[in-house]
């Protein structure tokens, strides 16, 4: 079978691009009070949203693009019969999904601070850049675009990057593996294993199951789209310094213990490589797997972050096929770094937003987080569930092989808490001005 020939052009570029290094972005909210406004903004944005076909050569290191919740389009007055032919999981929205998905206690959506749809998010800019001078370039669009627009209000600003470290703020290098995806071009480096379906990020072609993922209404309207999972966690950098330490006497031994429950050192070594030491030179390296080289765990412990995010080839000879469940993660640091050394929280929020590329939010963001993440079953777990961003209502226990024995750790606690999320949809250019003009 011949392989998904793209539309680039057609594709907003967060979808298919890696962001620029260094990084420096914003998410812009919006709220419609009145569909005539929203589509008049929309236009003015139109020439203005980054492709992939853009990103691929771009004219500058910056770029934006736009995506609406369920009620965003709602508002926007598509017919009622698109709008119920949308997946459940974008139809009700992460807030109303939140039990489901662990967002329970201090992560529960009555302490989320970022809007989600059934609060006022309706329309969201993505911004990304090189400099804070192009951010701020782009987002001077954004605001010239609103220009004499009454009916629609921006409501929530937040700015994400990069931090200088080049590391999230608990100091594990970030964002170092992805699925290559079939049709994007170029050639999949070395680790990232045979092309992924272009149906499982985007709408209109062949996924995993030989079918052809489709949307709600006309073709125009959803083909070359897609759904963010978009997710707002707030890290609490002292508490994990302060677990490590209360863990392990000496610094070598928490680097150790950091490293067992990631599955990487911090700076970004696989423990499939270097299990007893650290060797940034393998930061990038992604040339391991776990089947026939570690399927008890004992170099990747079976509980770690990223052995149960991304499973590789350890479900192989059970009835999950992991490729069915692949994601394409985006993620920035938003708020100040906590000083080196600092072991009390300053008050200051800080953690990561991660945009989560996925074409069928039920079986993909949704089956990882509430299945993988938030429940160990799969991996001979029980309840236990990822010893950095799990919830621990469930199990606050973490195992990892040592010598001579394996250790047992419990009383976890919360690292991370949500406070904010949405399923959003991305249309392609086409489906952009397909919006503007039915309602129009």
């Amino acid at each position: 079978m011949l392989q998904a020939k793209l539309e680039l052009h057609d594709i907003q570029g967060t979808v298919l691009r890696n962001r620029p290094m260094p990084y420096f972005g914003a998410y812009l909210l919006f709220r419609i009070h009145n569909a005539t406004a929203a589509r008049n903004l929309i236009r003015r944005l139109l020439p203005h949203i980054t492709s992939a076909a853009d990103w691929e050569h771009p004219a500058e290191n910056a770029w934006i693009n736009i995506v609406f919740s369920y009620e965003g389009l709602r508002r926007m007055e598509l017919p009622a019969e698109i709008l119920a032919g949308f997946p459940i999981e974008f139809r009700q929205g992460m807030a109303a999904r939140a039990a489901f998905l662990g967002d329970v206690g201090e992560s529960a959506p009555d302490w989320w601070d970022l809007p989600h749809g059934q609060n006022g998010f309706h329309i969201g800019l993505l911004v990304m850049a090189g400099s804070t001078a192009l951010r701020d370039e782009k987002l001077a669009i954004g605001h010239a675009a609103m220009a004499g627009i009454e009916g629609v209000s921006l409501i929530a600003r937040l700015d994400v990057g990069v931090p200088p470290t080049l590391r999230e703020h608990f100091g594990y290098r970030d964002g170092l593996s992805r699925p290559f995806i079939e049709g994007e071009g170029g050639i999949p480096a070395a680790g990232q294993g045979v092309p992924v379906k272009a149906g499982e990020f985007v709408l209109g072609y062949e996924n995993e199951l030989g079918q052809i993922s489709t949307g709600p209404g006309p073709e125009i309207f959803w083909k070359n789209g897609t759904y963010l999972s978009i997710r707002k966690i707030r890290q609490k950098v002292a508490a994990f310094r302060n677990f490590l330490q209360q863990q392990a006497a000496s610094a070598d031994a928490q680097e150790k213990l950091a490293a067992r429950m990631m599955g990487r050192w911090r700076s970004g070594c696989p423990l499939s490589l270097s299990p007893d030491k650290d060797d940034p030179s393998l930061a990038e390296t992604n040339t391991f797997n776990y089947y026939d080289d570690d399927p008890d765990g004992k170099k990747t412990p079976l509980g770690c972050h990223i052995r149960r995010v991304n499973p590789r080839d350890a479900l192989k000879d059970t009835i999950t096929d992991a490729r069915l469940h692949k994601l394409v993660r985006r993620g920035a640091a938003y708020g100040p770094l906590l000083p080196e050394g600092v072991m009390e929280e300053d008050g200051k929020d800080r953690g990561i937003v991660i945009a989560f590329v996925n074409a069928h939010p039920g079986r993909q963001f949704e089956f990882v987080q509430s299945q993988w993440v938030n429940d160990g079953d799969f991996i001979s777990q029980g309840s236990r569930t990822d010893p950095i961003v799990g919830r621990r209502d469930h199990a606050d226990d973490f195992i990892y092989p040592e010598k001579p024995f394996r250790r047992h750790i419990t009383g976890l606690p919360d690292f991370t808490v949500t406070r904010g999320g949405e399923h959003v949809f991305l249309p392609g250019l086409r489906g952009l001005r397909w919006i503007i003009e039915m309602s129009g």
